[in-house]
């Protein structure tokens, strides 16, 4: 049972990286108090013996060795160490900072100055647009801004036509159905079409030649003037027909149109029916207002609106191409800016780390070095049992050596200030990177502010025309 419970190695149980030797059992392996005592009785070594004898070499050999495998696993825990120091890799960081930082704000300089460029052009469209509008502001004497028609008036509008098609081919559909021989499907069929042209040709009429009334230009004045007139014959003829066509009699193999240009020439004022004239007055008003829709679908001076619209739209887009490419520039500049914050927080981190294994390999010298000590101890107490058992079973004086305590030849490693000086170097090469970071975040800043200035001078090299949005304000 004793043998169960005796160590497989001469070691003292532990958690550290250098093991203890268990002195008690290195010398019950040895043998050595029973050694000592027989050699010993043997008056050896001898009392003028100077040097260790057999056993204590051996002994001497097993502390040596024990010596050696220790320094072997200092020198893998150092290797690790020098590994995870490389890993650090601190001199790539630093060429790629030197190199990255400067190259972002030429990057960042370069797209300020190509979004100035596009800026530049929508903002000579946008002079232009205004210029054309200006000159024709001046040349027809016009102070006024242009009325637009925004989406809701446009949808009136186009609403007010709709409902005055519908109501006019539903009422035309039941006055035609009279007159034509295929009843209410016939008539409706008609409706549609004389409905379609009243109120498509009237907003037309109203829309286009009508307008040119507002010109300055005498002689668009006479087209406009002239346009009017046509346009209420065509009206007064159009739904005239409609009100003859209406008291045409069904006939299968009449020519209802014949018959109705017929009337048109003979009498085109008389109607029998006083319901034909309430059906020519309906149709009559719709006519007119889809005109008047027509004529105040947009600004009523001829070609203004248009104008203004293009200038609306050059504006727009300059505005919004400024607002992107501001917003681009602010997006450029916020990444780089992290990514330069994120190499710094990362230089910080790294330097953390070799710190951390730097104190690490000094703590593993300095266990190292007490390891040594413990085992000069531990050989120490061994050589000292020997020569205890020794000094007992000899009847003559042990030598003079016996005296003298063991010193072991330590492994020393020169290694403090050389960590202390390449902490200190490293440290330094970390603040210059760092300032390197802040110095680029702060020249990116710079040329964000830079940029958004040049793009506010690019209104001072094209100021708006004196009929601009501000000149418009004051009138």
């Amino acid at each position: 049972m004793g043998l169960l419970s005796k160590p497989q190695h001469p070691y003292r149980p532990s958690t550290e990286v250098f093991l203890d030797l268990n002195v008690n059992h290195v010398a019950d392996d040895l043998n050595l108090s029973a050694d000592g005592g027989v050699r010993g009785a043997e008056e050896r070594p001898s009392t003028d013996a100077e040097t260790l004898d057999d056993i204590e070499h051996r002994v001497v050999e097993l502390i040596e060795t024990h010596k050696q495998d220790a320094h072997s696993i200092y020198l893998e825990h150092l290797h690790t160490y020098d590994e995870r120091l490389t890993a650090l890799n601190f001199e790539e960081r630093f060429a790629i900072i030197q190199q990255a930082a400067p190259e972002s704000v030429g990057e960042f300089r370069a797209e300020a100055a190509l979004g100035r460029d596009e800026l530049f052009s929508l903002r000579r469209r946008l002079y232009d647009s205004e210029q054309e509008r200006d000159d024709f502001r001046k040349r027809h004497k016009l102070v006024r801004p242009a009325r637009l028609s925004s989406q809701g008036k446009t949808i009136l509008k186009v609403g007010i036509l709709a409902v005055l098609f519908v109501v006019e081919v539903v009422i035309n559909g039941n006055f035609l159905a009279k007159s034509n021989p295929q009843g209410l499907l016939g008539g409706a069929v008609q409706a549609v079409s004389f409905a379609a042209l009243n109120i498509i040709a009237s907003f037309l009429w109203g829309l286009v030649p009508i307008r040119l009334i507002n010109r300055r230009n005498f002689f668009f004045k006479l087209i406009g003037l002239a346009s009017f007139i046509l346009y209420l014959a065509f009206a007064i003829g159009l739904n005239l027909t409609l009100a003859h066509l209406r008291e045409i009699t069904p006939s299968v193999n009449g020519d209802a149109g014949q018959e109705v240009m017929i009337q048109l020439l003979k009498a085109p004022f008389v109607l029998n029916d006083i319901i034909s004239w309430v059906f020519f007055g309906i149709g009559f008003i719709f006519s007119l207002i889809a005109m008047t829709d027509g004529l105040l679908f947009t600004d009523p001076y001829f070609g203004y609106a248009s104008l203004e619209q293009r200038c609306n739209e050059a504006r727009a887009q300059y505005t919004e191409g400024k607002a992107e490419l501001v917003e681009r520039l602010r997006d450029i500049r916020d990444a780089a800016s992290e990514a330069m914050n994120g190499a710094a927080r990362d230089l910080s981190v790294r330097r953390g780390e070799f710190d951390a294994i730097i104190q690490a390999r000094g703590r593993l010298a300095q266990r190292f070095a007490e390891h040594q000590n413990h085992i000069e101890r531990s050989c120490r107490a061994l050589l000292a049992i020997y020569r205890e058992a020794n000094r007992k079973a000899r009847s003559t004086p042990a030598p003079a050596y016996f005296t003298k305590p063991y010193n072991m030849d330590r492994i020393v490693y020169v290694g403090t200030d050389r960590d202390e000086t390449a902490r200190d170097q490293l440290r330094q090469s970390i603040l210059e990177a760092q300032d390197i970071l802040k110095g680029q975040i702060q020249a990116i800043h710079e040329a964000f502010d830079e940029a958004v200035r040049s793009y506010r001078e690019i209104d001072d090299l094209i100021p708006e025309g004196k009929f601009g949005p501000a000149a418009a304000k004051k009138t």
